[in-house]
Order: structure tokens, then C-alpha cells, then sequence
């Protein structure tokens, strides 16, 4: 695994966010059972450069709290085969890693909605983190079974990883 981790938003007091991270994504992973070495690009930044990189690549002019980049479209979320069987051009050819793509993550939408649900930034920082790697393998959130789904596995996760809802700021 490796997590090309910057972070431009600065300290977090109470976090450790690139060991975090890779808790996290590494939890993931291994909770959809992704059969290959990955590499993951994370970015922590704030709300005004969010914004930017969110009307550039998305047409859409605000601030959000996560985008996620996938390398790769899947036919069915988290279904690794489709790798085997094509030329997608996803592994990087020194490590031969799986490249999954790039999260950009608002530490200023961190901070504000860890308060707003009441819960600690370790758990909001966590969650949007698992939200995204899911959106890197394919998952989304479009119609309502499809966020269901989506929701039930990042709550497992986090569980698995004993990251909770409780957590307290």
C-alpha cells in the first residue's frame, strides 16, 4: 500500500492524518477484499481550494467536503475481475500497484462537520476517507439502493476499524 499523502491544509490538532489515512484505507480495502497492492493519492487541503478543484474538474462552483478521482470505471462496484480481463491501464508498471485514484479532502469541512453531527474529527476524517475509497472501487450513491449499500458498507468498516459514532470531539 502506499498513500501519496499531502497535506496542504496543515496540523490537525488530535489528528495524525497520513496514519489515519492509512488505517483507513488499508481497513477498506482489505473489508472489500481488493486481491491487489494499492496506491492512493490523498490530498488535505481547505474549503477555498476544494472549491476550485471542484468547479475545474466538476462544473459545479462550491466547496464540498470529499472528491474522489477513480483511475479505473467498474461494470459492478468493487468487482476487481474487470482488471484481469482488460487493458485498463490501472497498475503502475515499477510496483505494480493498483492505482485507484486521488481524494481530495476540505479539512475545513472536516473540522465544521465533525461538530455539526457531534462527533470527533478522528470519526468524520475516517468516514469521508471510507467514502471515497468506495467511490474509487466503483461505488456510488445515485439512486437509493445504491446509497444504501453504500452506507451499510461504510458503517462496517468504520466498525470494523472501531472507529464509532460515539467518538466524542
Amino acid at each position: 500500500m502506499t498513500i501519496d499523502f499531502e497535506n496542504e491544509y496543515g496540523e490537525i490538532p488530535g489528528l495524525e492524518p497520513e496514519k489515519l489515512a492509512e488505517r483507513v484505507i488499508c481497513g477498506g480495502l482489505d473489508y472489500i477484499e481488493c486481491p491487489y497492492e494499492a496506491r492512493v493519492g490523498l490530498l488535505l487541503t481547505g474549503d477555498e481550494e476544494i472549491h476550485r478543484i471542484n468547479r475545474e474538474q466538476r462544473g459545479i462552483d462550491c466547496a464540498t467536503d470529499v472528491l474522489s478521482f477513480p483511475m479505473t470505471e467498474y461494470g459492478t462496484p468493487g468487482d476487481f475481475s474487470i482488471l484481469e480481463n482488460e487493458d485498463v491501464g490501472c497498475f503502475d508498471p515499477d510496483s505494480g500497484e493498483l492505482l485507484l485514484g486521488d481524494i481530495v479532502l476540505s479539512m475545513d469541512h472536516v473540522l465544521a462537520q465533525a461538530e455539526e453531527y457531534g462527533h470527533s474529527v478522528r470519526r468524520e476524517y475516517a468516514f469521508l476517507i471510507t467514502h471515497s475509497i468506495l467511490h474509487l472501487v466503483g461505488y456510488d450513491h445515485m439512486t437509493e439502493d445504491d446509497a444504501a449499500r453504500m452506507e451499510h458498507l461504510q458503517e462496517e468498516i468504520l466498525n470494523q476499524l472501531n472507529i464509532t459514532r460515539e467518538e466524542s470531539t
